[in-house]
């Protein structure tokens, strides 16, 4: 049992490699059982898969600059939520 038993930094890394396939079975494993008992760590997660999917939406698209503000604004008000 102790195989699976990894910190948050671990699981905030091994979730970073899982959003770009680049995790192997074993660390999905371990960041699953980790997820299960960590809240934090959960939300984290859930939230990382939020933003990939949003900047995968984004490709190929071109912001003007007002928009670039208004995104970066909406972006600093979520992160200030999170402190």
């Amino acid at each position: 049992m102790k195989k699976f038993m990894i910190s948050c930094e671990e699981s905030g890394h091994i979730c970073d490699k899982a959003q770009y396939h680049e995790a192997t079975i074993l660390e999905k494993v371990k960041f699953k059982f980790h997820t299960f008992m960590c809240v934090v760590c959960r939300q984290h997660s859930k939230n990382n898969t939020k933003l990939t999917n949003l900047i995968n939406n984004l490709k190929g698209e071109h912001l003007t600059s007002s928009e670039k503000k208004e995104l970066k604004s909406s972006f600093d008000k979520e992160l200030q939520k999170h402190k």
